[in-house]
C-alpha cells in the first residue's frame, strides 16, 4: 500500500482541523480569525465582515518573507468575495487571492504547502 500523506517539513505551520469558531494549527486550537504562514500562525484582528476589509488587514501578509504568493482568503462557513477595489489592490501588491469557504482554506493549504508553494492564508472562523 502506498502512503500519500503530504510529506511536510516538521518546522512548518500545518493546519489539523477546524470547529465552530476555531481552528488546528500545528496541534495548536486557536479561536477566531487566523494568518496562517508556512513559518509562523498570528491572530487576524478583523470582523466577520468580508465587505470591511482593507489591504491595512493584510499587512502582515503582504510584509512575510518570501514573501507570499498566492493567498488563500476563507471567508467563513460560505465563499464570498471582497470588494473589487481589495482584491485589485491586492494583486498590485504582487499577491493572487483565491476565496473559498474556510473548510476549503485548511484542505488546500497543506497540499499547496506540502508542493513548496509560498501560500499564506487568512481565514474567517467557521
Amino acid at each position: 500500500m502506498a502512503d500519500i500523506t503530504p510529506m511536510i517539513p516538521s518546522d512548518r505551520q500545518v493546519i489539523d482541523g477546524f470547529g465552530e469558531g476555531q481552528f488546528c494549527v500545528s496541534g495548536q486550537w486557536r479561536a477566531g480569525p487566523l494568518i496562517v504562514l508556512p513559518d509562523r500562525t498570528l491572530p487576524w484582528n478583523v470582523g466577520t465582515d468580508v465587505n470591511a476589509l482593507t489591504i491595512a488587514d493584510f499587512a502582515d501578509i503582504l510584509a512575510a518573507e518570501p514573501k507570499v504568493e498566492l493567498l488563500l482568503l476563507g471567508t467563513g462557513p460560505t465563499m464570498l468575495f471582497v470588494p473589487k477595489a481589495l482584491r485589485q489592490e491586492l494583486r498590485a501588491a504582487g499577491v493572487v487571492v483565491e476565496f473559498m469557504d474556510s473548510r476549503a482554506v485548511c484542505r488546500t493549504y497543506n497540499v499547496l504547502l506540502a508542493e513548496e508553494r509560498r501560500v499564506g492564508v487568512a481565514m474567517l472562523p467557521i
